[in-house]
């Protein structure tokens, strides 16, 4: 439940248009929801502005159909991550035809999506400061940028994406460098020996949240090699998220950009 949710059911008990009883039913179950594999965080997006995040991955397509269908019963956005093709198409047919029919899924990011994500569309006024730049150093790390960008967006804040500028060709990171200066945070996401967050670092102001990816092979060890080399750059003003982890890193670069908004309004 969003603090408006709140507001407005208080507002409707003032107006008597809701009885005090109704109005502590709603309220009661409020928190956590019990669904025997699982305790949905109801209260998520009340505390810390966005709403509970599933991850996808091990669990049971009618397991991830059930949290949807919790979420929508509560007007609440379902944001489900790591879900393969396959399973999205058994997700879908877990969910009864109403919910299904206010479900999306996109197929880079992998991402699953319940409901209407208020700010998600161009139209709609961004609530961050300034735009977010998502960087990959090549293509194959492109769903994991992806990944980012769209979190970033379903945040509610305008995403520019700058996609295949690695270091083996050091002209174009240097082509976009005034782009990404006009951002209030740059994710840089890259595998192999994961580079770019350092030399970039090196070239602009802005913090950068750096991405490793499992991208690579051989002695990469499915993006340890990355992540070590991020976690040992010599710029500072380097933060480091874990491995394809780009929900968290579209998530961190949305809360700073908030606040940023927040001090300045």
């Amino acid at each position: 439940m969003k603090p408006k949710d709140i507001e407005a059911l208080l507002e409707s008990v003032a107006a008597k248009r809701t009885t005090i009883l109704d109005a502590m039913e709603r309220l009661r179950a409020l928190p956590f929801e019990d669904l025997g594999f699982a305790r949905l965080d109801h209260h998520r997006e009340l505390r810390t502005g966005v709403p509970e995040a599933i991850l996808g991955s091990h669990k049971q397509p009618q397991e991830i159909a059930a949290l949807v269908e919790a979420m929508q019963q509560r007007k609440q956005t379902a944001i489900v991550t790591r879900v393969g093709p396959k399973k999205s198409k058994k997700v879908f047919e877990h969910l009864s035809p109403a919910v299904r029919a206010e479900c999306t899924y996109e197929p880079l990011p992998k991402l699953f999506i319940g409901g209407d994500i208020q700010h998600s569309s161009p139209a709609s006024p961004p609530l961050g400061r300034g735009a977010i730049a998502v960087v990959t150093a090549g293509t194959s790390d492109r769903w994991v940028g992806e990944e980012a960008a769209r979190i970033a967006e379903l945040l509610g804040n305008r995403v520019e994406r700058i996609f295949d500028v690695g270091v083996a060709g050091l002209h174009r990171v240097l082509a976009v460098r005034d782009q990404l200066e006009e951002a209030e945070v740059v994710i840089v996401v890259a595998g192999m020996e994961g580079a770019l967050p350092s030399v970039l670092k090196g070239l602009i102001s802005r913090p950068i949240i750096a991405v490793p990816t499992s991208v690579g092979f051989g002695t990469g060890r499915r993006g340890r090699a990355a992540l070590l080399g991020m976690l040992n750059a010599c710029t500072p003003g380097i933060t480091v998220v874990n491995i394809d982890n780009g929900f968290g890193a579209g998530y961190a670069a949305s809360l700073i950009n908030r606040k940023r908004s927040a001090l300045e309004s």
